[in-house]
């Protein structure tokens, strides 16, 4: 029913689906571009035509009633982004208590504009000892879905490369909003 569901959102909308389903059974999802509300279903929709379970972070605002069930059945995971934890341990322990997961982190952190990307999914990933699947919407061709799965070699810079040459052509739906790939860590 998702899978029907999904198509029927995506053709209507005028969106066409790239690449095929992530092939590891654990791993980060990057969500990027995130420039717009319409992300989320988007990318729910092209999970659910590639019937892919996926889990995603969210503010704990977002979990509250009268929505905080139908987040929770979405993949919503309720993260309390006020306080200071450590987040990436709590997230890396999530996933390698799995037998499959994919942990969905939009690496920007917000819709917003910033000038660099929280590196949180590259540490979770690191700690769970996953591999990062890369997902995109191209607002300006109409397409989405999965691309790589890179295997973290631990050379930040290197990695990263990768990860910009993927995301080099992409265009969020504002696409001032989306900013350079790269993390504070390189700078």
């Amino acid at each position: 029913m998702k899978r029907l569901l999904a198509r029927t959102f995506l053709r209507l909308t005028g969106w066409t689906p790239d690449g095929g389903r992530p092939s590891p059974k654990r791993y980060v999802l990057i969500a990027a571009p995130h420039t717009s509300n319409w992300d989320l279903p988007y990318l729910l929709a092209f999970a659910w035509l590639f019937d892919l379970r996926i889990s995603w972070m969210g503010k704990h605002q977002l979990f509250r009633p009268p929505l905080g069930f139908l987040m929770r059945w979405l993949g919503g995971v309720p993260v309390q982004r006020d306080q200071r934890g450590d987040l990436v341990s709590q997230m890396a322990k999530v996933i390698k208590d799995a037998d499959t997961i994919a942990l969905v982190v939009p690496a920007e952190g917000t819709r917003g504009y910033v000038p660099y990307w929280k590196s949180g999914f590259y540490h979770i990933a690191r700690a769970a000892e996953v591999p990062i699947v890369l997902s995109y919407l191209d607002y300006s061709r109409r397409v989405g879905g999965f691309g790589l799965a890179i295997e973290l070699t631990g050379d930040l810079s290197a990695d990263m490369d990768k990860i910009r040459i993927f995301y080099a052509d992409k265009k969020g739906k504002y696409p001032d909003l989306f900013g350079e790939v790269r993390l504070k860590d390189e700078m």
